[in-house]
């Protein structure tokens, strides 16, 4: 089998640069280290004095000088401190929309606009397929700034060379230690360890901390590296830089070790503070999570005495490698300015690991656009050459079709052709037919099988879809001014099991909760629920607000929509159907809204001229707080104490007070509109006020609850069920009753 190409993996750090070169052999299964380069800077980068710049290029220069990389693959890292990365936790979800599940979630994750960003994503951690759903599945998150990436590239673009990875150096370290350490591939099956352990890899500036058992990786950036040594010398000995690094890779050669040592101890103690806070917030985090070891990599951690007292006082085992376990090549890996600076071959070890595609980190923050250009471009000969292919088997075909054309076109052979294409339609349509009857009971056996064979309960999902499909749905969006959509919108659902849903029954339909017996059915009021069953609250909000429709407003309109729909026995909409009251829906009801007002900037609006100017912190009524809720119960607020299914943040079944008294229902569920100016109740448009850059736009945040005890398909789902009456908002407002 061919061998693959040679991978370089390159670090250009703050005082050297770094180059490997790896390949990996099919015969032996082994990776192959076939040349390498350690350039040291005259500065180090982050020196006032210094310009990065000249420096990197004249290091790339010499690079280039001393080896030959045209053929070769291309590997280069970014700093993990300057980038982004976030480990999420999915809940099911389709295995069709993970892409565009994880797509919102970068959405929420990365505090900047996606356009400005490179990301990626790999699903990580021990998730398992079942029906098509994706069960404890764990997304690693990976993002940098789009300039950040190009200033990282800039090198090697100026010198004309490709890249064909960009990775950050914790995911670099973590290709070694997963491929060195663990050895785990490309492809193969990964199984959590008992044990985790901790790399350190001690740069100049930063020291990145990564914990890793095999599929589950957690990093940290510690801001702590070898120039903090290097300062506290020159601080306290009185020596300039250069003597004082100097002096600090020496330090047990100085005529007076005990004063260096002296000198250093505040930054080791800091160092280790450091380190065992990071520890400790990874192990309130994974409880059960058992740390092994300790790895140091990196120059830094030459540092004489630093090993040891990590040792001492974190309580593990502290390693400093003195070679890669898995890596071959006597005449790199012996070679004595290689063994010296081992330590800083990490990160451009594990780049070239994945360069040469025998780990299982597959993300790159290489510009997309660069990505698909250089596709197109080597896939272009082989476009040539199979267009090439098709003209001339095209031309051979017609060839050969005209002489066969020209021997039996004669009126016997059009006849018998013709019986024999009429025979063969009809073959072809009775194999179609059959075909298909096979393949709709092949679906139907499929289907019953999932039905009944091992099948989880399915009820709440059944139910999440129920709450999606009770939402007004309006095709066009866009098209209108936002208080004229059909949109509501939810933040999230939460649940609470009762042993006896009438407590909750009787709380919300006490004496001054007069809402939710506005909003309830009258066939619901009529018959309280009893025994055991789930609250389910529903967050949401909306921006509906049609000054010319008395119920296309407020709560009115939610109660029209919304929860109109979820007080249907079934709900009916074109091309489908949806169970709600027949799937044990009931008792639905608003518990709890407010009212608000926001001026939000106008889409495209770039600069808002006159926004500093409009001051709304003294704007709120004598005597109340910023952000004071509207209870939405006819101004009464239940008892403290009283208890409801939960809020935005709380674990399932946690409680909070009735309507007003546990704050704001907006900071709750929303947090507020990101941009939003708050108007205060009563409070008047600010005279700063421009209308062609803000919108003034009225909100509604609700809570609505309902009781849900699962009905299973069947006869029981058929009884009736008691509809809500069409005009009963209507009416309400005609008589001047409405909430």
């Amino acid at each position: 089998m061919a061998q693959k190409r040679a991978a370089w993996g390159i670090d250009i750090g703050q005082s050297s640069f770094k180059a490997i070169k790896l390949q990996y052999s099919e015969a032996t299964d082994q990776v192959v280290a076939a040349a390498f380069d350690y350039i040291q800077y005259p500065k180090i980068l982050s020196q006032p004095d210094a310009i990065p710049e000249e420096i990197v290029a004249d290091a790339m220069k010499t690079f280039l000088s001393r080896n030959e990389v045209a053929d070769d693959l291309i590997a280069i890292s970014v700093p993990g401190h300057s980038s982004l990365a976030r480990f999420i936790q999915l809940p099911p979800v389709e295995s069709s929309r993970l892409a565009e599940i994880v797509k919102y979630e970068a959405r929420q994750q990365i505090p900047f606009a996606l356009e400005e960003v490179i990301w990626d994503f790999q699903p990580l951690g021990s998730g398992v397929e079942e029906s098509g759903y994706l069960l404890d599945a764990e997304v690693g998150l990976f993002a940098m700034k789009r300039d950040q990436v190009n200033n990282a590239m800039r090198p090697f673009i100026n010198n004309k060379l490709e890249i064909e990875l960009v990775q950050t150096a914790p995911l670099a370290l973590y290709n070694v230690l997963s491929f060195d350490e663990l050895g785990i591939k490309r492809g193969e099956a990964v199984h959590p360890r008992d044990e985790y352990t901790i790399v350190l890899d001690m740069g100049c500036d930063n020291t990145t901390l990564m914990i890793s058992n095999g599929p589950k990786i957690w990093i940290r950036n510690i801001p702590v590296g070898g120039n903090h040594f290097t300062r506290a010398l020159t601080k306290e000995m009185k020596l300039s830089f250069a003597k004082a690094e100097h002096l600090k890779c020496n330090a047990t050669k100085s005529p007076d070790p005990r004063a260096v040592f002296q000198a250093l101890r505040p930054v080791f103690n800091d160092y280790v503070s450091e380190i065992q806070r990071s520890i400790g917030f990874f192990s309130s985090v994974n409880r059960q999570a058992k740390v092994n070891k300790v790895v140091g990599l990196g120059n830094g951690f030459k540092l004489a005495g630093l090993q040891k007292f990590l040792q001492q006082n974190l309580q593990y085992e502290v390693e400093k490698p003195d070679g890669f376990k898995s890596l071959a090549g006597d005449s790199v890996v012996n070679s004595a300015l290689f063994v010296d600076n081992v330590l800083s071959f990490a990160v451009p070890y594990g780049l070239a690991l994945q360069a040469l595609e025998v780990t299982r980190i597959r993300t790159t923050l290489l510009p997309p656009e660069i990505a698909t250009a250089r596709m197109v471009r080597r896939k272009k000969p082989w476009a040539v050459l199979t267009a090439a292919g098709v003209l001339v088997g095209a031309s051979v075909a017609m060839v050969g079709n005209s002489l066969s054309y020209g021997v039996v076109n004669s009126p016997y052979f059009t006849e018998a052709e013709g019986k024999a294409k009429t025979f063969g339609d009809t073959v072809s349509s009775a194999v179609t037919a059959y075909d298909g009857e096979k393949g709709t009971f092949a679906g139907a056996k499929k289907t019953i099988e999932e039905l009944v064979v091992g099948r989880r309960s399915m009820d709440w999902m059944e139910l999440f879809n129920a709450i999606n499909d009770c939402l007004p749905y309006d095709d066009n969006p866009a098209a209108k001014p936002i208080p004229l959509r059909d949109v509501v919108s939810v933040t999230h659902v939460s649940c609470k099991k009762e042993p006896d849903v009438s407590t909750w029954f009787t709380k919300a339909t006490g004496p001054g909760m007069e809402t939710p017996r506005q909003t309830m059915l009258p066939a619901d009021l009529a018959a309280p629920p009893s025994g055991t069953g789930f609250v389910v609250t529903v967050h949401g909000m909306h921006w509906h607000h049609d000054p010319n429709d008395p119920l296309g407003k407020d709560v009115l309109y939610l109660r029209r929509t919304f929860l109109a729909n979820l007080q249907k026995a079934m709900l009916e909409r074109s091309g489908f159907t949806r169970d709600v009251g027949r799937m044990g829906i009931s008792h639905a009801t608003v518990v709890a809204f407010e009212e608000q007002r926001e001026l939000v900037p106008k889409p495209g609006v770039k600069k808002i001229t006159r926004q500093g100017r409009i001051d709304l912190s003294t704007a709120a009524p004598q005597g109340a707080a910023p952000g004071a809720v509207n209870p939405g119960f006819g101004g009464t607020a239940m008892p403290e104490g009283d208890a409801y299914a939960g809020q935005p943040g709380d674990a399932m079944g946690a409680e909070m007070p009735f309507g007003g008294a546990a704050g704001s229902i907006a900071g709750q569920l929303s947090g507020g509109t990101p941009g939003a100016i708050p108007l205060q109740p009563g409070q008047e448009v600010p005279p700063e006020y421009n209308e062609d850059e803000y919108d003034l736009l009225h909100k509604t945040v609700f809570q609505i609850q309902f009781i849900y005890r699962p009905i299973p398909k069947g006869p029981e789902r058929d009884k009736p069920r008691e509809e809500a009456p069409a005009s009963d908002a209507a009416s309400e407002v005609d008589s001047g009753e409405a909430v």
